[in-house]
């Protein structure tokens, strides 16, 4: 199933996003658990990020992420030296597993870029065994990411970016547990997690954008050059709030949910 999400440079997305969904990572894996012995499923892994957080214990028998994105599975493959990690390049829709294969099956910040989550939270639902767990987190894109919304509001204040919508899938309050619900899904819990977007300065923040990676790095990379240097004085702006450059930090939300497949 084709992604709204641009992955062109694994190395621009871990400028952009991949250092702080580890930190996120980290809070996703408290809420969902984790047992000795599990085979476990990274859906949308991108660079590994998730993947290498799961197999921080040590203590798992199996973990496989897979992508659409062939040059992030290939960032993913080059950073990765356990045996017991595999990468894979495929559709989230359509998952080359068998039923049941998998203890869980986990997605991070990939859902919420799919026009119909659906059939790949169904396809999570059946690779994972009856009574194992099914996760997912989605940023909340429009109430949980001020660094980012920065950037949208100043665009469509400048008119660049009037028609684009900051709500996606799964995005708001309530969407993930009745998604959960609706593929047959149980025990399904639902929650928040936050995590923290530090900048050394505002070269920092804006540099990343300039790989064309994620929305925001389409967006930026797809207008002229004069617009390009009109929303990033403006930004500059508002990031600075009229203190010298240097460190900012700004809170991220995303929305998690978990739930149980059942005894058929």
């Amino acid at each position: 199933m084709p992604s709204t999400f641009t992955a062109l440079n694994p190395e621009g997305y871990e400028k952009i996003m991949g250092r702080f969904s580890r930190r996120l990572s980290r809070a996703f894996i408290d809420f969902t658990g984790s047992a000795p012995g599990e085979k476990i499923l990274d859906v949308g892994c991108g660079t590994g990020s998730m993947t290498a957080a799961l197999a921080e214990p040590g203590d798992h028998a199996a973990i496989v992420g897979i992508d659409v994105s062939e040059p992030y599975v290939a960032f993913a493959r080059a950073r990765n030296k356990d045996p017991r990690i595999k990468f894979d390049i495929g559709d989230a829709a359509s998952l080359p597993y068998p039923s049941g294969h998998f203890d869980r099956a986990v997605s991070q910040l990939v859902l919420m870029f799919l026009p119909d989550p659906h059939p790949a939270v169904a396809e999570m639902r059946r690779v994972v065994r009856e009574g194992g767990l099914v996760a997912a987190c989605v940023w909340d894109g429009f109430g949980g990411q001020p660094h980012l919304r920065m950037l949208w509001d100043t665009a469509s204040a400048l008119g660049l970016d009037r028609s684009r919508s900051l709500f996606r899938p799964l995005n708001t309050a309530g969407e993930l547990g009745a998604m959960w619900r609706k593929v047959g899904l149980v025990e399904v819990k639902e929650s928040t997690i936050t995590t923290r977007f530090e900048y050394a300065n505002f070269d920092d923040y804006w540099s990343p954008f300039l790989s064309g990676d994620g929305p925001p790095g389409q967006f930026v990379m797809g207008l002229t050059p004069e617009q390009r240097g009109m929303v990033e004085r403006q930004v500059r702006h508002v990031f600075l709030s009229g203190r010298p450059d240097g460190a900012r930090s700004f809170i991220g939300a995303a929305w998690i949910c978990k739930g149980v497949v059942p005894a058929a």
